[in-house]
């Protein structure tokens, strides 16, 4: 092969080179114990000098079983979903699969691409955390055989698997915290209203001051971020910190919002929880290692992976059943100093 000659050695060449049948080479692949030690020997050792690589996809076409699974989470940036992947990752490499990772930064639009290009390449199936709770598109690819599990979002339907979180019940938790804790102005910085997520951690912020006996209209001001991030948080409250009547408290959609929070306040010489209290949501990685450390929502990431992973593959298993289970986990309220 020249050095300009970028074509892949194939089973013929390796056959040729080793003096056997094609058929040989392709028992070697697939069935080496029924090809001879000295012959099988020698037919490894030509593919290791060609550099031969096996056609993965041919293989996947003969077997009709892909080797990959896809993933779509809303930003892979936010630690949260980088450890739900790391459990959606082990748990697939046990099933021999492998991981194609995607992040929608909950664009609409940027999830229809990438769901369809992932049907397009034939995945095993496709975890998704949705931009929006509309899941026709999600039915009707797992009609034409893909697989579909939602992940960290519950499912509105019976016809399709889902792992989630309570995040009504983890709204709550944190917003009767701060309430417990006397603060009668509370600002909620959440995200987008059409991520569900969003949605159902100020239905359970509402919740608990109902259940307080105090009007949410009057006590929680909220805000909803274009995006969950950093930079966003810091620019929102940078204007939220400059109007007369300023929060007690402010809880927050996640700990990266949380830790935007925190950064502002210092900036403007405010001191947390003395002046204000923080509350964040995901209990991340760092969030116990801040200087003053986080109180959150904490949530069971990995195994929120994992789970979610496992109902995929069996979910592709045509001799599992044909029953698809939604699976929800329980948020805790963990108090460090920051509330």
């Amino acid at each position: 092969m020249t050095t300009g000659d970028r074509r892949r050695n194939g089973i013929r060449e390796v056959a040729a080179t080793a003096g056997v049948s094609i058929g040989t080479v392709s028992n070697v692949l697939n069935h080496p114990g029924v090809v001879a030690a000295g012959t099988r020997a020698r037919v490894e050792q030509v593919m290791q000098e060609l550099g031969f690589v096996r056609n993965g996809m041919a293989r996947q076409l003969r077997e009709g079983r892909a080797a990959t699974a896809g993933t779509l989470v809303l930003d892979i940036a936010n630690p949260f979903f980088t450890e739900t992947a790391r459990g959606i990752e082990d748990r697939l490499a046990e099933a021999g699969c492998m991981l194609t990772l995607c992040s929608t930064d909950q664009q609409p639009d940027r999830e229809a691409r990438y769901l369809h290009m992932l049907e397009e390449q034939g995945v095993r199936g496709i975890l998704v955390t949705p931009t929006r709770l509309d899941i026709e598109s999600l039915l009707a690819m797992q009609r034409r055989g893909v697989p579909i599990v939602l992940l960290d979002c519950p499912s509105p339907t019976a016809e399709i698997c889902s792992v989630a979180i309570d995040d009504i019940r983890g709204g709550e938790l944190a917003a009767a915290h701060l309430i417990a804790r006397g603060h009668r102005r509370v600002m909620f910085l959440n995200g987008p209203p059409h991520v569900q997520q969003c949605t159902a951690r100020s239905r359970g912020a509402h919740n608990a001051f109902q259940k307080a006996g105090l009007d949410p209209a009057q006590h929680l001001f909220e805000v909803a971020l274009p995006r969950a991030s950093t930079d966003r948080a810091e620019a929102v409250l940078e204007q939220t910190l400059a109007l007369p009547d300023q929060p007690t408290a402010i809880m927050c959609v996640s700990d990266i919002v949380a830790l935007g929070v925190m950064r502002s306040l210092r900036k403007r010489g405010l001191k947390v929880p003395d002046d204000i209290a923080v509350v964040g949501y995901d209990d991340v990685p760092f969030a116990a290692e801040l200087a003053t450390s986080l109180t959150t929502i904490r949530q069971p990431t990995y195994d929120l992976g994992r789970a979610a992973a496992t109902l995929l593959l069996t979910d592709a298993d045509p001799t599992a059943s044909d029953g698809h289970q939604q699976l929800t986990y329980q948020p805790e309220l963990i108090v460090r100093e920051s509330a």
